[in-house]
């Protein structure tokens, strides 16, 4: 008459299942903006290109070119253009990711867990393979890739990604208290990383007297080391990967604990803020 009921699940059954329903919607991510989820990459990859593009005229025409690393031009521009995409582009998919007041959290399998990491594997999925297929077209059509060391340059790649994944957490935990407020900085901070990013800049050129003014930036340090693996002939003297990494810890920590703090005292009429 009296039974206990007692949980049957094993962990490892909980970390398939959590892994399942990510899986299904990451790809419902990438499929979001384009039914067909090849069409997607490919207006990503459009996307990047258009951005490249329009990096090499204004080069051309300014000049610029000075300032680059010598070796393929191209790949100096990819190293800071594709940084910076992927980092604004994971920060801003997570933000926008599915909060506690969402309809989807109505479904029990779902969680905000599972909807940051799959906001953030979806974004990482499609500029993986859109730096991949730009590569193979500037390898194939323009001048032969050579890279430095490319598992240095992966994992830049890969510690651009979750800064912005980090920032997301804290920008999307803000979000349902200060809708407006967030909208606005997360607005700025995606402008000022047009300049401060040094993405059109090498840092060890820039004066001395300048460098205060962009070493502040995570991003500013990934794109800089990135270059360092990608050219064979450059050392980068002013920047570190330590710090960006360390400053991701400390955003994840700040994130989460903000993160539950909102889910906590969510309430389903916030909804119509967003």
């Amino acid at each position: 008459m009296f039974e206990s009921t007692r949980n049957t699940s094993s962990t490892l059954g909980l970390i398939f299942n959590f892994l399942e329903v990510t899986f299904h919607a990451t790809v419902r991510k990438v499929r979001k903006n384009h039914g067909n989820a090849i069409l997607a990459i490919a207006l990503s990859i459009v996307q990047s290109l258009l951005f490249v593009a329009a990096f090499f005229f204004m080069f051309q025409f300014l000049g610029g070119r000075t300032m680059a690393i010598r070796g393929n031009y191209l790949l100096y521009l990819m190293s800071g253009i594709f940084i910076y995409l992927t980092h604004i582009q994971t920060m801003r998919g997570v933000m926008q990711a599915e909060g506690p007041t969402s309809d989807m959290m109505q479904h029990a399998p779902m969680n905000t867990l599972v909807s940051i990491c799959s906001s953030a594997l979806a974004v990482l999925y499609t500029q993986f393979v859109s730096l991949l297929c730009i590569l193979l077209l500037i390898h194939t059509v323009i001048e032969p890739v050579e890279i430095y060391y490319w598992p240095g340059a992966l994992g830049m790649f890969l510690l651009a990604w979750f800064v912005g994944v980090t920032l997301g957490i804290i920008f999307m935990s803000l979000k349902l208290w200060f809708p407006d407020l967030i909208n606005i900085l997360s607005m700025v901070y995606i402008r000022a990383n047009m300049i401060f990013s040094g993405k059109m800049f090498v840092a060890n050129m820039m004066p001395a007297m300048m460098l205060p003014v962009f070493t502040w930036n995570p991003l500013f340090h990934i794109i800089d080391q990135t270059r360092g693996h990608v050219f064979v002939n450059y050392v980068p003297h002013n920047t570190n990967a330590g710090y960006p990494f360390y400053m991701s810890l400390v955003f994840l920590l700040i994130g989460m604990m903000l993160e539950h703090y909102t889910r906590q005292h969510a309430s389903q009429s916030w909804g119509a803020k967003r």
